[in-house]
Parts: structure tokens; sequence; C-alpha cells
């Protein structure tokens, strides 16, 4: 198995594979040895040629949940399945993030750290729970359990996907006629959606101007679902009453960049779901058992559709 990633720890992530894949000899690149011995790849970010240069491969594996950094790739061997990361402990960190975002303009924590700046002490009267909504843009793993913690903090839960999806306690639309339908009611809207054609630059004036007045905006799936002068001519409106972002269109964004110091926009640098190897090396290591015992390998992309 070969390991190529510019961004995630070697010395944390190859230790951890041998650990649940002793028979499996690992390689790192660039140094690939004999490119004909190996199997499988596991990657983020391969350089361009890279997966095409290993005659061999039958699987390759995504370090994350998406799989737009290996599509990038023109020379990427096209009939080879491709296996995005879907790990219970990614799912609950991004769980983790999307109630923190929330929950954070839910309190009023702008207004109190603004307040707590002036050396003011003023309370601001509550919003009641069950009468407000939280949106969720994508309902798969990670999107279906997003929704269903907000349900059981006590919120009114709406869905939104490409395809129907039934989920118990949780409002559900599905198709692009129906998304300002359901974003009609959203106090909260919470994006976790896969990047694909389809998706990409969903949020822009028009889905902003479906919400309600003041509506919050959290961005955790990926930047270019967000069309960012849009979403800062709503904040600058009042139409959006605050964003909680982990992506962007580009990333980083230039220092000019308005988001830096807009006063109801919190940047996070696209830490909301971490993959971490202790965790998701088991993932890796199931599935490469399954495809040595000629098992049907879990979570492989629909490449038409994209994820």
């Amino acid at each position: 198995m070969l390991f190529s990633s510019p961004d995630d720890p070697v010395d944390v992530w190859v230790p951890e594979l041998q650990r649940n894949l002793p028979e499996v000899e690992f390689r790192v690149a660039p140094e690939l040895g004999a490119a004909a011995d190996i199997d499988y790849a596991i990657v983020w970010k391969p350089p361009a040629g890279l997966l095409a240069s290993l005659p061999n491969l039958k699987v390759i594996f995504s370090i994350g949940a998406g799989i737009d950094h290996i599509l990038a790739d023109p020379e990427r061997p096209k009939a080879l399945p491709i296996v995005r990361m879907v790990d219970p402990y990614l799912r609950d960190m991004m769980c983790e993030y999307a109630l923190l975002g929330v929950l954070h303009f839910h309190r009023f924590m702008p207004e109190y750290q603004a307040d707590q700046q002036a050396r003011v002490w003023q309370r601001r009267w509550p919003h009641y729970t069950p009468e407000m909504t939280v949106g969720v843009l994508g309902l798969g793993e990670i999107g279906a359990k997003v929704a269903e913690s907000f349900r059981q903090l006590g919120f009114r839960v709406r869905g939104w996907s490409r395809g129907e999806k039934r989920l118990p306690g949780i409002e559900c639309f599905h198709g692009r006629a129906a998304l300002p339908v359901m974003l009609s009611a959203c106090h909260y809207l919470v994006c976790v959606l896969p990047l694909t054609g389809e998706t990409a630059g969903l949020l822009d004036a028009a889905a902003f101007a479906a919400l309600p007045r003041g509506a919050v905006v959290v961005s955790i799936g990926r930047g270019k679902h967000v069309v960012e002068p849009d979403l800062l001519s709503a904040l600058e409106s009042g139409q959006v009453g605050g964003a909680f972002l982990d992506v962007y269109a580009s990333e980083p964004p230039q220092p000019a960049h308005p988001f830096w110091r807009h006063p109801r926009v919190i940047m996070t640098p696209h830490i909301a779901g971490e993959i971490v190897p202790k965790s998701s090396a088991k993932v890796v290591a199931a599935n490469v058992r399954r495809h040595l015992a000629g098992e049907p390998i879990a979570h492989v992309v629909d490449l038409a559709r994209g994820y």
C-alpha cells in the first residue's frame, strides 16, 4: 500500500496502518520502490500522474470524506474504485462543530463577546428552542447524524438532499425545486453537502434571500458551495445574521478577504472534521480485508453522482 499526502503526518499514519494491517507492506510517496507491487493507495491531494504510475493499483482510498482532490488529477485511472473515508469519529467531530456553530449564535455569543469588550453587563431574552428551525443540507452519513443531533436538542429540523430521504422526526425535502421551500423556515442553516457540479454555488443570493431574515449559515462541506460575494452582501444587508465558516472558495482566504475582519463571521481553518489515524486506519484496514477476501468494499464512490 502506498501512502501519499502533503498534509497528513506520515509518522502517525503509517504506524497506525501497520498496526492494523501487519500483513501489508507500506511505502511512502515519492519512494515507490517497484511500482508494480503496489495494490492499494491511500491519498490526499495526490500529485498528478502518481496514481497512473501504479500499473497494478486496485483501489484508491481517500484520506477524507471528499474525493474532489482525487478527481482533480486528469491522469487518474478512471476504472478504479475510489473509497471515501466514512469514519464514525470524523462524523462525530463534524456534529460537534455543527452544534458549536449554531449554538454560538443561538446563545448570543457574538453579542456577549462584544459586551465583555465594552464592559457591559446585559442579559438577552433567549430564543425558545422548540420554535427554532435548523436546516441541514446533505443527509448522508454525516448530515443525517447532524440532523438527529439537533433534533435531540429540541430544535425543529429540516433536511435537504438530492434524492428522497426519510429520517424519523426530520422534515425532509429533496430536489432543487424544493430547496427554496425548505430554506424558508430555517433560522440556522448547516451545509454538509459533497461538492459536485450540482452543489457548487448552491448557496447564492437566491438561497440567502429564501431564508428568514437574520438566519445564520454554518458551512462545513466545501467552500465552493457558497458564493462568497453573495454571502457578504447578505451579511451587510442583515438578511444573513451571521456565518460560522470552516471552508472557503480558496484556502486560506487572501489576507484582504472581508471575512477576516467581519464582525458577524467566525472563521476556522478547515478543521470541523479532522481525520484521526488511530480511528481512520481501522476503517481502511477493514476495507482492505474485505477486498482481499473478495467481498464488496464499503463506501465506494458513485462517480456519476460524485459521492
